[in-house]
């Protein structure tokens, strides 16, 4: 195929597999997750690495051939990831089509893409980016005024100066008052679960501290899970 899946109605899939979600407010809940191939960022602490280069095309789908995977995993909640999903537009329309057939639908995104275009229908987990993560200057912050109440957003934390810049992001954008939860963690082995949960309680935050709950139940390294 000569064309590029991120100008065709095909997707650039790199896996697809059934696990517990292991963040946010479905966190332990069965997923189907699609992760979609290609990111432009390259955030220092990216734990699907793999994931990342466009160029690598791995398993081309149709629409079609998506919707069939959905149905043969028989999980009704269905997440797209990365990568960056939204880098590839195709999947807007897919995602709206299985909102029409019933599913739960969830996107992670790393907020450097306008959200503007997601059937509303569909649950946007923006990743804010921190500054120890090298990718801040390329938020693209007009997206946490289009969020919806069913929403979240997420900050990952490495360092006190990631925390508040997470805090300020929070208040500048009333998030705790306008989407359905703000999401802290820890760079996994960069900052002590503690320290971040001190923070949170010293300042009264209206936020979900959690853990990335796929790490704790298998091998950080595990691919697929």
């Amino acid at each position: 195929m000569s064309s590029s899946p991120l100008n065709s109605d095909h997707l650039n899939v790199n896996e697809i597999f059934t696990s517990v979600q292991g963040e946010g407010t479905r966190a332990g809940m069965p997923c189907l997750f699609i992760r979609l191939q290609g990111c432009r960022l390259r955030c220092v602490w990216c734990d699907t690495p793999y994931a990342l280069d466009h160029r690598q095309q791995e398993r081309l789908m149709t629409p079609e051939d998506v919707y069939a995977e959905v149905e043969k995993a028989g999980i009704r909640f269905v997440e797209f990831t990365g990568g960056e999903p939204l880098e590839q537009p195709a999947v807007l329309p897919v995602m709206q089509q299985l909102c029409d057939r019933g599913y739960t639908v969830a996107v992670e995104t790393g907020g450097h893409v306008d959200v503007s275009s997601v059937d509303p229908r569909v649950i946007c987990i923006v990743d804010v980016k921190c500054p120890d993560s090298k990718m801040s200057s390329l938020n693209r912050l007009e997206n946490l005024d289009a969020l919806r109440p069913h929403d979240e957003v997420k900050f990952v934390i490495a360092s006190r100066a990631d925390y508040e810049y997470a805090r300020e992001v929070v208040q500048r954008y009333d998030l705790e008052r306008r989407v359905a939860a703000v999401l802290m963690s820890c760079v996994f082995d960069a900052l002590a679960f503690v320290t971040l949960v001190e923070w949170i309680l010293e300042d009264k935050l209206d936020v979900r501290f959690q853990l990335q709950m796929h790490k704790f139940i298998w091998s950080p390294q595990t691919r697929g899970v």
